[in-house]
């Protein structure tokens, strides 16, 4: 395997090694797949935008105490600067977690995990036109086999097509959008700031812009029924995902090329499928083999 081109701020900070990324992006996939089976169980019982409200608002908390005691909060964050926090918030919140849940609940079973399979080819190619990262060939062939593997594992007969998804579709479509902008536009930021004060301030600053409309779902919802396994979900999602998966994720684009991470992202539907069958007892079949190898072969091309 080839040495990383590690990328960092002109802090003093001694770069990770390549083993430490590697980990911990593996470990921010782990905790979104883990996302899936866990926050089913919730959603089932909370309606999607009040348990975002929770969400959003147990990790904003979170996040923002962490920054408040933390030593390494410096350099301070310019003026100019605060602006494009607070749309990278409004990029996270609204435009990808909230767009999402409401795109799902309008298109059919599997059509989300797919279009989120397209994220690391707009990923890619965000990062040569605004990042302008160097063309790499064996990262676009890794990159291309990493969606056609989930492609494979998805499309076989969990994939419903008609017209009447379009619109759930074309909103999910704005979430990936959304998720791709967040991560290149915020690179350049935790050069300045580190991974952890952009995470938390982006947050709290889409969850400010989410709260009204969140109070009022959580004002009308029916608690009677919330029992207190779904609000143990609920504290998963905020603090395994919210808070570490997502500081993670900026944490490593900050040292690795945008384009070297963006086939990890083939690996959560994977990841979520194994756990699937370990949990809920899910059946693997030979599609999930074929396409979980296609998958593991685009992260290895990209990776020799």
């Amino acid at each position: 395997m080839k040495k990383m081109n590690i990328y960092h701020s002109d802090d003093s900070t001694k770069p990770p090694g390549t083993f430490i990324l590697i980990s911990a992006l593996l470990i921010h996939h782990l905790l979104g797949a883990l996302t899936f089976p866990i926050a089913k169980y919730g959603l089932a019982i909370i309606e999607p935008f009040t348990f975002a409200f929770y969400r959003y608002g147990l990790s904003s908390i979170v996040l923002l105490g962490i920054v408040r005691f933390r030593k390494a909060n410096k350099p301070p964050i310019e003026k100019k600067d605060y602006l494009k926090i607070v749309g990278l918030g409004c990029l996270i919140i609204p435009f990808n977690q909230t767009a999402y849940l409401f795109g799902q609940s309008l298109t059919g079973a599997g059509h989300g995990a797919l279009l989120f399979a397209t994220v690391p080819i707009w990923l890619f190619l965000g990062a040569l036109i605004y990042l302008k990262e160097k063309f790499i060939l064996r990262r676009a062939v890794g990159v291309a086999l990493g969606l056609a593997g989930v492609a494979v594992i998805i499309t076989t007969g969990a994939v419903e097509l008609g017209t009447q998804y379009l619109v759930g579709d074309l909103i999910i479509l704005i979430a990936v959008f959304a998720w791709v902008t967040y991560t290149i536009l915020g690179r350049p930021l935790v050069f300045k700031y580190g991974a952890f004060r952009v995470t938390a301030y982006t947050l709290a600053s889409g969850s400010a812009l989410y709260f009204p409309f969140g109070l009022y779902r959580a004002l009308i919802f029916d608690y009677t029924a919330a029992a207190f396994g779904a609000w143990l979900t609920v504290i998963y999602v905020a603090l395994g995902v919210s808070v570490t998966a997502y500081v993670l994720w900026y944490w490593v684009i900050k040292y690795l090329e945008a384009t070297r991470v963006a086939v990890f992202h083939n690996l959560q539907p994977v990841i979520a499928s194994v756990i699937a069958f370990i949990f809920l007892g899910e059946p693997i079949g030979w599609a999930f083999i074929i396409g979980g190898a296609v998958v593991l072969t685009g992260v290895i091309i990209t990776e020799i």
